[in-house]
């Protein structure tokens, strides 16, 4: 069962490009060296400057493991950090987990009946 870390930021306007760039790095980093996927959000509508990041990992376990390996990793700390401390705007941070719904099989809805 899939599971979506959603995660909302606001960028600082006079760090918008410097923010974006180091958004950009962030995430081929993470899609050339950890076992999930990582795709950059942008405002359609709503609030301008209000980004995403939308990880897809193969289950929880998987989730908690890839993120202790960044966290480990002293090349996504050097990305991270002054991503987060330079670039987004403090108290802007909303992460949510979700996970895919199941299918349901066939035959045991038809044995309900």
């Amino acid at each position: 069962m899939s599971v979506f870390v959603y995660q909302t930021f606001i960028i600082k306007q006079d760090q918008f490009k410097e923010g974006i760039d180091n958004l950009r790095e962030i995430k081929k980093l993470r899609n050339e060296n950890y076992n999930h996927k990582v795709e950059i959000l942008t405002p359609v509508s709503g609030d301008d400057y209000t980004y995403a990041l939308l990880s897809t990992y193969e289950g929880l376990a998987e989730m908690e493991l890839q993120s202790k390996k960044m966290f480990e990793d002293e090349e996504y700390l050097e990305l991270i950090g002054p991503f987060f401390l330079e670039h987004v705007a403090e108290g802007s941070m909303h992460t949510q987990i979700y996970r895919s719904l199941g299918e349901v099989k066939m035959a045991k809805k038809e044995e309900k009946k």
